[in-house]
Protein backbone atom coordinates (compact mmCIF):
# COMPACT_ATOMS: atom_id res chain seq x y z
CA UNK A 1 0.00 0.00 0.00
CA UNK A 2 0.96 3.60 -0.46
CA UNK A 3 1.10 4.73 2.83
CA UNK A 4 4.08 1.70 3.46
CA UNK A 5 6.45 3.88 1.32
CA UNK A 6 7.64 6.84 3.56
CA UNK A 7 9.31 9.57 1.14
CA UNK A 8 12.08 11.60 2.19
CA UNK A 9 12.91 15.04 2.18
CA UNK A 10 15.58 15.91 -0.78
CA UNK A 11 17.82 19.34 -2.24
CA UNK A 12 18.06 20.18 -5.72
CA UNK A 13 19.79 22.37 -7.56
CA UNK A 14 18.31 23.20 -10.74
CA UNK A 15 18.32 26.01 -13.78
CA UNK A 16 15.83 27.87 -15.16
CA UNK A 17 15.98 27.47 -18.83
CA UNK A 18 15.80 31.32 -20.08
CA UNK A 19 18.46 30.12 -23.02
CA UNK A 20 17.25 26.95 -23.38
CA UNK A 21 17.37 25.91 -27.05
CA UNK A 22 18.74 22.95 -29.63
CA UNK A 23 21.33 24.33 -31.49
CA UNK A 24 23.60 21.67 -31.97
CA UNK A 25 23.18 17.62 -32.09
CA UNK A 26 25.04 15.62 -29.08
CA UNK A 27 22.38 12.66 -28.84
CA UNK A 28 19.62 11.19 -31.73
CA UNK A 29 16.82 13.13 -29.88
CA UNK A 30 18.52 16.70 -30.85
CA UNK A 31 17.78 17.99 -34.28
CA UNK A 32 19.18 21.76 -34.78
CA UNK A 33 16.36 22.87 -36.86
CA UNK A 34 13.89 21.57 -33.99
CA UNK A 35 11.72 24.82 -32.72
CA UNK A 36 11.66 25.56 -28.95
CA UNK A 37 8.70 26.95 -27.57
CA UNK A 38 10.26 28.90 -24.90
CA UNK A 39 7.94 30.24 -23.08
CA UNK A 40 6.30 26.69 -23.09
CA UNK A 41 9.65 25.19 -21.70
CA UNK A 42 9.73 27.62 -18.91
CA UNK A 43 6.25 26.90 -17.97
CA UNK A 44 6.79 23.45 -17.64
CA UNK A 45 10.10 23.55 -15.90
CA UNK A 46 7.93 25.90 -13.06
CA UNK A 47 5.34 23.29 -12.72
CA UNK A 48 8.65 20.75 -11.81
CA UNK A 49 9.41 23.13 -9.44
CA UNK A 50 6.23 23.80 -7.79
CA UNK A 51 5.70 19.69 -7.72
CA UNK A 52 9.01 19.21 -5.61
CA UNK A 53 8.25 22.11 -2.95
CA UNK A 54 4.78 20.76 -2.54
CA UNK A 55 6.02 17.65 -1.54
CA UNK A 56 8.92 19.13 0.81
CA UNK A 57 11.33 19.01 -1.42
CA UNK A 58 14.22 22.10 -0.96
CA UNK A 59 15.05 23.62 -4.36
CA UNK A 60 17.97 25.80 -5.08
CA UNK A 61 18.70 27.42 -8.63
CA UNK A 62 21.57 28.14 -10.37
CA UNK A 63 21.06 31.21 -12.56
CA UNK A 64 21.15 30.26 -16.33
CA UNK A 65 24.22 31.83 -18.56
CA UNK A 66 23.72 33.38 -22.68
CA UNK A 67 24.87 30.74 -24.91
CA UNK A 68 24.56 27.48 -22.88
CA UNK A 69 21.52 26.44 -23.71
CA UNK A 70 21.96 22.81 -22.37
CA UNK A 71 22.96 24.75 -18.75
CA UNK A 72 19.09 23.41 -18.15
CA UNK A 73 20.13 19.89 -17.50
CA UNK A 74 21.50 20.45 -13.94
CA UNK A 75 21.87 16.76 -13.70
CA UNK A 76 24.66 16.96 -15.74
CA UNK A 77 26.83 19.33 -13.75
CA UNK A 78 28.39 16.78 -11.11
CA UNK A 79 27.53 14.16 -8.33
CA UNK A 80 27.30 15.03 -4.81
CA UNK A 81 27.34 12.50 -1.80
CA UNK A 82 27.98 12.96 1.68
CA UNK A 83 28.24 16.90 0.98
CA UNK A 84 31.31 15.97 -1.13
CA UNK A 85 31.10 17.52 -5.04
CA UNK A 86 32.15 15.63 -8.08
CA UNK A 87 32.33 18.02 -10.94
CA UNK A 88 31.60 17.04 -14.63
CA UNK A 89 34.20 17.40 -17.46
CA UNK A 90 31.70 17.15 -20.51
CA UNK A 91 32.07 15.33 -23.80
CA UNK A 92 31.02 17.63 -26.20
CA UNK A 93 32.88 20.76 -26.20
CA UNK A 94 29.55 22.91 -26.67
CA UNK A 95 28.52 21.86 -23.23
CA UNK A 96 32.28 22.32 -21.24
CA UNK A 97 31.67 25.86 -20.10
CA UNK A 98 28.60 24.05 -18.15
CA UNK A 99 30.81 23.04 -15.69
CA UNK A 100 32.69 25.99 -14.18
CA UNK A 101 29.93 28.14 -13.42
CA UNK A 102 28.06 25.11 -11.86
CA UNK A 103 31.45 24.75 -10.23
CA UNK A 104 31.13 28.62 -8.93
CA UNK A 105 27.89 28.31 -7.49
CA UNK A 106 28.90 25.10 -5.47
CA UNK A 107 32.23 27.11 -3.91
CA UNK A 108 29.99 29.86 -3.06
CA UNK A 109 27.58 27.28 -1.47
CA UNK A 110 30.76 26.57 0.85
CA UNK A 111 31.49 22.91 -1.30
CA UNK A 112 34.89 21.95 -2.48
CA UNK A 113 34.67 21.05 -6.11
CA UNK A 114 36.29 17.98 -7.58
CA UNK A 115 37.13 18.64 -11.46
CA UNK A 116 37.29 15.24 -12.92
CA UNK A 117 40.21 14.50 -15.04
CA UNK A 118 38.56 12.14 -17.41
CA UNK A 119 34.81 12.58 -19.11
CA UNK A 120 32.48 12.44 -16.31
CA UNK A 121 28.99 13.82 -16.92
CA UNK A 122 27.71 14.01 -13.23
CA UNK A 123 24.65 12.50 -12.32
CA UNK A 124 23.80 11.79 -15.72
CA UNK A 125 25.88 8.50 -15.41
CA UNK A 126 26.54 8.24 -11.93
CA UNK A 127 23.56 7.10 -9.78
CA UNK A 128 23.83 6.97 -6.46
CA UNK A 129 22.01 3.84 -4.59
CA UNK A 130 23.00 4.82 -0.45
CA UNK A 131 25.25 2.12 -0.97
CA UNK A 132 27.27 2.23 -4.20
CA UNK A 133 27.33 3.97 -6.83
CA UNK A 134 25.85 3.08 -10.62
CA UNK A 135 27.84 4.42 -13.21
CA UNK A 136 27.46 4.23 -16.86
CA UNK A 137 29.43 4.00 -20.22
CA UNK A 138 29.70 4.01 -23.24
CA UNK A 139 28.45 6.81 -25.05
CA UNK A 140 29.64 10.04 -22.59
CA UNK A 141 31.04 9.04 -19.28
CA UNK A 142 34.43 7.05 -19.81
CA UNK A 143 35.38 3.87 -17.29
CA UNK A 144 38.96 5.91 -15.97
CA UNK A 145 36.19 8.57 -14.35
CA UNK A 146 34.35 6.00 -12.75
CA UNK A 147 37.87 4.61 -11.20
CA UNK A 148 38.46 8.42 -10.23
CA UNK A 149 35.07 8.50 -8.56
CA UNK A 150 35.88 5.52 -6.56
CA UNK A 151 39.05 7.02 -5.34
CA UNK A 152 36.97 10.22 -4.76
CA UNK A 153 34.25 9.15 -3.08
CA UNK A 154 35.95 5.87 -1.22
CA UNK A 155 32.58 4.22 -2.37
CA UNK A 156 31.84 1.07 -4.48
CA UNK A 157 31.54 1.48 -8.33
CA UNK A 158 29.79 -0.38 -10.30
CA UNK A 159 30.32 0.08 -14.11
CA UNK A 160 27.65 -0.71 -16.42
CA UNK A 161 27.78 -0.41 -20.26
CA UNK A 162 25.78 1.78 -22.31
CA UNK A 163 24.48 0.22 -26.15
CA UNK A 164 21.72 2.01 -27.40
CA UNK A 165 22.08 5.84 -28.40
CA UNK A 166 18.86 7.03 -27.65
CA UNK A 167 19.92 5.78 -23.92
CA UNK A 168 22.88 7.75 -24.03
CA UNK A 169 23.14 8.58 -20.59
CA UNK A 170 22.70 5.84 -17.22
CA UNK A 171 19.36 8.31 -16.28
CA UNK A 172 17.66 8.00 -19.50
CA UNK A 173 17.88 4.10 -18.42
CA UNK A 174 17.37 3.61 -15.48
CA UNK A 175 16.55 5.45 -11.75
CA UNK A 176 16.69 4.71 -7.87
CA UNK A 177 13.66 4.02 -6.21
CA UNK A 178 14.63 3.65 -3.15
CA UNK A 179 17.70 4.06 -1.57
CA UNK A 180 19.86 1.36 0.56
CA UNK A 181 21.57 3.64 2.70
CA UNK A 182 18.98 2.95 5.76
CA UNK A 183 19.44 -0.91 5.79
CA UNK A 184 17.89 -2.14 2.97
CA UNK A 185 18.98 -3.27 0.04
CA UNK A 186 16.54 -0.39 -2.24
CA UNK A 187 15.11 -0.91 -5.61
CA UNK A 188 15.73 0.69 -9.14
CA UNK A 189 13.88 0.87 -12.30
CA UNK A 190 15.55 0.12 -15.69
CA UNK A 191 15.54 -0.59 -18.80
CA UNK A 192 16.76 -3.82 -19.77
CA UNK A 193 18.14 -4.19 -23.03
CA UNK A 194 19.87 -0.35 -22.92
CA UNK A 195 22.57 -2.52 -21.58
CA UNK A 196 25.06 -4.71 -22.44
CA UNK A 197 24.46 -8.32 -21.77
CA UNK A 198 27.27 -8.26 -18.72
CA UNK A 199 25.40 -4.97 -17.01
CA UNK A 200 22.19 -6.70 -17.75
CA UNK A 201 23.37 -10.13 -15.79
CA UNK A 202 24.96 -7.29 -13.03
CA UNK A 203 21.65 -5.39 -12.37
CA UNK A 204 19.56 -8.67 -12.24
CA UNK A 205 21.94 -10.10 -9.66
CA UNK A 206 21.78 -6.78 -7.41
CA UNK A 207 18.25 -5.79 -8.23
CA UNK A 208 16.26 -9.11 -8.38
CA UNK A 209 13.18 -7.57 -7.74
CA UNK A 210 13.49 -4.47 -9.95
CA UNK A 211 10.53 -2.72 -12.15
CA UNK A 212 11.70 -4.07 -15.44
CA UNK A 213 10.67 -0.77 -17.96
CA UNK A 214 9.91 -1.48 -21.64
CA UNK A 215 10.86 0.27 -24.81
CA UNK A 216 7.77 2.78 -24.85
CA UNK A 217 8.81 3.44 -21.04
CA UNK A 218 12.02 4.46 -22.08
CA UNK A 219 10.93 6.36 -25.38
CA UNK A 220 8.48 7.96 -22.93
CA UNK A 221 11.19 9.52 -20.62
CA UNK A 222 9.66 7.30 -18.15
CA UNK A 223 13.47 6.21 -17.04
CA UNK A 224 14.17 9.88 -16.46
CA UNK A 225 12.14 10.07 -12.99
CA UNK A 226 12.81 11.04 -9.48
CA UNK A 227 11.73 9.34 -6.63
CA UNK A 228 11.33 10.56 -2.82
CA UNK A 229 10.99 6.63 -1.67
CA UNK A 230 7.14 7.20 -2.03
CA UNK A 231 6.53 9.63 -5.11
CA UNK A 232 8.03 9.43 -8.54
CA UNK A 233 7.86 12.26 -10.12
CA UNK A 234 7.35 10.87 -14.09
CA UNK A 235 7.25 11.84 -17.32
CA UNK A 236 2.83 11.47 -17.95
CA UNK A 237 3.58 9.32 -21.77
CA UNK A 238 4.92 6.58 -19.38
CA UNK A 239 1.36 5.44 -18.16
CA UNK A 240 1.67 1.69 -18.18
CA UNK A 241 5.38 2.03 -15.89
CA UNK A 242 3.24 4.60 -13.63
CA UNK A 243 0.55 1.81 -13.68
CA UNK A 244 3.68 -0.51 -12.26
CA UNK A 245 4.84 1.52 -9.75
CA UNK A 246 1.17 2.11 -8.33
CA UNK A 247 1.04 -1.52 -8.21
CA UNK A 248 4.23 -1.46 -6.04
CA UNK A 249 2.84 1.14 -3.91
CA UNK A 250 4.44 4.21 -5.01
CA UNK A 251 2.88 7.39 -5.60
CA UNK A 252 3.22 8.30 -9.48
CA UNK A 253 3.23 12.14 -9.65
CA UNK A 254 2.93 13.10 -13.24
CA UNK A 255 5.27 16.03 -14.89
CA UNK A 256 5.12 17.24 -18.12
CA UNK A 257 8.33 18.35 -19.88
CA UNK A 258 7.83 17.55 -23.25
CA UNK A 259 9.73 20.95 -24.52
CA UNK A 260 12.83 19.30 -23.01
CA UNK A 261 12.43 15.65 -24.80
CA UNK A 262 13.53 17.97 -28.04
CA UNK A 263 16.93 17.87 -26.51
CA UNK A 264 16.94 14.61 -24.52
CA UNK A 265 16.32 15.52 -21.54
CA UNK A 266 13.52 15.02 -18.75
CA UNK A 267 13.05 15.53 -15.02
CA UNK A 268 15.84 14.00 -13.83
CA UNK A 269 18.15 16.04 -16.25
CA UNK A 270 16.83 19.12 -14.83
CA UNK A 271 17.55 17.98 -11.23
CA UNK A 272 20.53 17.51 -9.23
CA UNK A 273 20.54 15.89 -5.96
CA UNK A 274 22.08 17.52 -3.29
CA UNK A 275 23.39 15.29 -0.56
CA UNK A 276 24.86 16.72 2.47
Amino acid sequence: MPDSRVPRRRRFLVCEPRHFAVQYAINPWMHPDTEVDVDLAHEQWQRLIRAYEAHGHGVDIVEPVPGLPDMVFAANSAVVVDGRVFGSLFHAPERRPESTHYATWFKAAGYDVHRPASVCEGEGDLVWTGRYMLAGTGFRTTREAHREVQEYFGHPVISLTLVDPYFYHLDTALFVLDSGDDGHHGNIVYYPEAFSSGSREVLARLYPDAVLATRDDAMSFGLNSVSDGRHVFIAPRAEALATRLADRGYVPVPVDLSEFQKAGGGIKCCTQEIRS
